[in-house]
């Protein structure tokens, strides 16, 4: 499948949140290959979105990738133990983003599983199946995903984005998870996701 080019990222965050919907997430790590297809994903709109690291404009070394060219990741720790992965969008100097929030995965199931549970995907039962990749900070871990991909060309052959089946689908729009600090823009309908799929995280 065709990968994602720059010209795709270099959008407006809400746009581009909706079209990563079915899309193939490939991270090839180890040489092996592993995928998923993307489900659920927040727009951050930058300097107006009190939701945003960058809001009102904040540059510090932490958000600098995300002043950068789009295309590129923007990895970030919370809780001082999981890690969030974004893909910078909209043109340079314009720091926004998208969250990817869920994933199903679809190929490199036991390296997954291995990464997440340390046991094969056989041996999980249906609840551990869906826990695979549903959350911000589990996609991480069964992806592999941590600030050593901070600022990684989501354009080029290790972390990237190929089209997928983006038809025959629903989308749904609601509130962001987690941001109730945001004022007005927690109420901001901004989280997308396919509807009726079992690994999206928030139902």
């Amino acid at each position: 499948m065709k990968t994602l080019n720059r010209d795709f990222y270099n959008r407006d965050s809400i746009i581009v949140a909706k079209e990563l919907l079915g899309k193939i997430l490939v991270h090839e790590t180890g040489g092996k290959r592993i995928s998923a297809r993307i489900v659920e994903t927040e727009a951050y709109m930058g300097v107006i979105d009190k939701a945003a690291h960058s809001y009102g404009g904040k540059r510090t070394p932490r958000v600098e990738v995300m002043y950068g060219e789009p295309g590129h990741s923007y990895v970030y720790l919370i809780y001082g133990m999981y890690h969030c992965f974004n893909m910078v969008t909209g043109p340079q100097g314009v720091p926004q983003a998208v969250l990817i929030r869920a994933l199903e995965p679809v190929e490199g199931l036991d390296m997954i599983s291995h990464n997440r549970y340390q046991k094969p995907y056989g041996e999980l039962n249906k609840k551990q199946i869906t826990g695979l990749t549903s959350g911000p900070g589990k996609l991480c871990r069964a992806f592999l995903i941590d600030k050593e991909l901070n600022g990684e060309d989501l354009c080029g052959s290790r972390l990237y984005v190929e089209e997928g089946e983006t038809d025959g689908f629903s989308i749904a729009e609601s509130r962001r998870v987690g941001i109730d600090y945001a004022e007005e823009a927690r109420d901001f309908l901004w989280r997308f996701y396919i509807e009726g799929n079992p690994y999206v995280s928030v139902k």
